[in-house]
C-alpha cells in the first residue's frame, strides 16, 4: 500500500504545483512596477512544477499519466504566450 500512497503523493505535488504556476500567471500584470518580479516567481513555479511533473510521471498509475500530460501541457502553453526574456 505504501507504493499506492507513493503515487498519490506524487500526482497531488505535481497538480498542486500546475495550479499554483496557474494562479502566478493568471495575476501577471504586464504593466505593473513588479511585473519582472512576478516573471521570476512565474518561471521558478513552471520549473518547480515540470520537475513535480516528471517525478510523478515515474511512478504514475495509468489513470495518472493522461492527466499528468495534460499538466505538461498547460505549462508548455504558458511558456509560450509569456516572454521570459524581458
Amino acid at each position: 500500500m505504501p507504493y499506492h500512497k507513493d503515487k498519490q503523493q506524487a500526482f497531488q505535488a505535481a497538480q498542486q504545483g500546475v495550479d499554483q504556476a496557474i494562479d502566478v500567471y493568471n495575476d501577471l500584470v504586464k504593466n505593473d512596477p513588479d511585473y519582472g518580479r512576478h516573471l521570476k516567481e512565474l518561471k521558478n513555479e513552471i520549473n518547480e512544477a515540470f520537475q513535480q511533473i516528471d517525478n510523478a510521471l515515474e511512478v504514475a498509475s495509468e489513470n495518472q499519466l493522461d492527466q499528468l500530460r495534460k499538466f505538461k501541457n498547460d505549462l508548455e502553453s504558458i511558456v509560450s504566450r509569456v516572454d521570459f526574456d524581458e
